[in-house]
């Protein structure tokens, strides 16, 4: 079983109060496809010029990520440079350069239009519809969204929720989008615009999750050197997504969601390790399970087996 990520693809640059590095393989469908793959199959949409580097490309599909769906056309590829401070949680986005994204169209493969989880990773919600309007019939959609697009895209954004079934945004974004200062009602509410689950991120507190009636919380993995907070978020989403894919189930059921949140947070946890995906670079499947093993033993999840 295979999952659908589409996003963006970019190269970053990344300074830190110690490092600064260059050139870096980011955008979300990155590092979303590369974390879901270390449980799934993936098929990756996206767009780069042609001066994305080869070690790129060929990165991507040494993790058995199918890159038919990425388009590679004339022009520069997108860039992104943001500056972080001491804490690591305050980031100053330096400069964008959309170039080819600017322009992006999402285009999917008949073999991608058949696949029954897609992970909408975070681009304009206008273009999240597009690739649903080219899906047969997707047995579980999840999509992650952003500040912006609540601030300037809020009417594509609800149609767009009523589409999905798992939402997935940071706690401030989740009051921007309600209004509400409590997170649980928050949750509650994004539930009531169409999303059958809603995952809150609160960065280094952990994530909570909602559903009919159920609610759960995960904590974060306590780790003790963290060098480049940048696509945790989108980590995070690939690992959750690339579990769920891998059940291969007829259903999702919240169980599996929670079992999922704690997969998505190991990713995360791993991700931040090391700059760009140059951590996941290493990780190996025992890495993966025995901090899985280490989370439940830290959060009393004896029920998640």
């Amino acid at each position: 079983m295979s999952v659908l990520v589409v996003g963006s693809i970019g190269l970053d640059t990344v300074k830190t109060p110690v490092e600064e590095h260059a050139d870096l393989l980011g955008g979300s469908a990155s590092y979303a496809a590369v974390s879901a793959s270390f449980f799934t199959g993936v098929n990756l949409i996206g767009i780069v010029g042609t001066d994305f580097p080869t070690r790129h490309v060929e990165y991507l599909k040494s993790r058995r990520i199918d890159i038919e769906g990425l388009q590679i056309v004339p022009g520069k590829t997108f860039r992104w440079s943001g500056e972080y401070e001491w804490d690591l949680n305050t980031r100053r986005t330096r400069s964008v350069e959309l170039n080819v994204f600017e322009h992006f169209s999402p285009h999917l493969p008949k073999a991608g239009a058949a696949i029954p989880y897609v992970l909408l990773a975070n681009i304009a919600p206008a273009l999240q519809s597009h690739v649903l309007d080219q899906m047969s019939q997707p047995r579980f959609i999840i999509a992650d969204t952003m500040d912006l697009w609540i601030d300037i895209a809020r009417e594509p954004l609800l149609a767009l929720l009523a589409r999905v079934d798992l939402l997935i945004l940071n706690d401030g974004e989740a009051r921007q989008l309600t209004g509400e200062t409590s997170l649980v009602k928050a949750g509650g509410r994004i539930r009531k615009l169409g999303p059958k689950y809603v995952a809150i991120k609160k960065g280094e507190h952990g994530c909570l999750l909602f559903g009919e009636s159920a609610f759960f919380s995960c904590g974060a993995y306590p780790l003790e050197d963290i060098h480049d907070p940048t696509g945790a978020g989108d980590t995070f989403a690939g690992g959750l997504a690339g579990y769920l894919a891998s059940l291969n189930q007829s259903a999702v059921t919240f169980e599996q969601l929670r079992k999922a949140v704690v997969y998505g947070s190991v990713m995360a946890s791993f991700n931040v390790e090391s700059f760009s995906l140059e951590r996941l670079r290493t990780l190996t499947q025992q890495d993966i399970e025995d901090r899985y093993r280490m989370f439940k033993l830290m959060s009393h999840f004896e029920e998640l087996r």
